[in-house]
């Protein structure tokens, strides 16, 4: 529910702002409204998959989990293991296994990678935006299958001491939520010719100049809580859900200490209500 409520409810708030009037921002606050879509739809999705997942369990049935801190992914290939999990597994046991997978070469294996997110654009929408953000992914995925077939050895290095292989991390998970955040320009656009602007202002020398936000309390309050959650979730990247480290970790005291203040933060905090966004699809 926070995540819903506090983080995904907010950022709308920026989101609807900047996205609704995109050719009256530079190219830095077209980016910022990027990444705050980027918390938005996460927050939104994965926020109203937990609550079935947790309201299932209280009546002692078992859902797999939808999400599995999709933005700690190092790779665009590991990013689809562990975003929408419900319908990337059933895309990769129903279209892409039945075409070949990855058994029949790499040519073939490109073929199924385009036609997987080819489908995948079309569910979400007969909208061109839908089907180029499909595509765009399939792309990024291809570059990243070739370029681990021709350089398997930058793939493992074991040799790599401790810092530098956090530091290698740091900067894969980097590089792959830059790229799912210019992604998803073209899943909030309205249509193409907004996406192409969009684009056109983030790529150019605008990016550099200071964000037009005039509201800044608007802003500060929802990346506070953004980082608070991307916080909770690093501890418990490990785990299967985010809280569960406080189950086996912390005392009682602290454990429900910590429930109050995520329960307070739904009450003050909570942006206007929201739509949730997946439920168009």
């Amino acid at each position: 529910l926070f995540k819903k409520v506090v983080v995904a409810d907010n950022c709308a708030l920026i989101v609807n702002q900047i996205f609704d009037s995109a050719d009256s921002y530079n190219g830095s606050t077209l980016f910022l409204g990027a990444l705050f879509f980027s918390f938005q739809i996460y927050g939104d999705f994965s926020g109203y998959s937990d609550m079935a997942i947790g309201i299932a369990r209280v009546f002692g049935i078992n859902l797999m989990r939808n999400f599995a801190f999709p933005y700690f992914a190092q790779n665009m290939a590991d990013f689809w293991k562990h975003w929408h999990i419900s319908l990337s597994t059933w895309f990769r046991d129903y279209i892409y296994i039945p075409l070949g997978g990855s058994r029949r070469g790499t040519v073939l294996t490109i073929r199924n990678v385009f036609l997987v997110f080819l489908l995948s654009g079309l569910w979400h929408g007969a909208n061109w935006t839908f089907v180029l953000w499909g595509l765009v992914h399939a792309i990024l995925l291809v570059s990243y299958i070739i370029f681990k077939e021709r350089y398997p050895a930058m793939e493992n290095k074991p040799e790599l001491s401790a810092g530098i292989s956090r530091i290698r991390e740091g900067l894969s998970i980097g590089g792959t939520f830059f790229l799912t955040t210019l992604t998803w320009v073209l899943f909030r656009a309205d249509n193409i010719h907004v996406a192409k602007d969009i684009f056109q202002k983030i790529l150019s020398f605008s990016l550099l100049e200071t964000p037009d936000m005039p509201n800044l309390p608007v802003v500060i309050m929802p990346f506070i809580m953004i980082l608070f959650l991307v916080s909770v979730e690093w501890i418990s990247r490990k785990k299967e859900h985010a809280l569960e480290f406080l189950g086996t970790a912390w005392p009682r005291t602290l454990r429900w200490g910590f429930y109050c203040i995520i329960l307070t933060c739904i009450y003050f905090f909570g942006g206007p209500k929201q739509d949730f966004i997946y439920f168009q699809f």
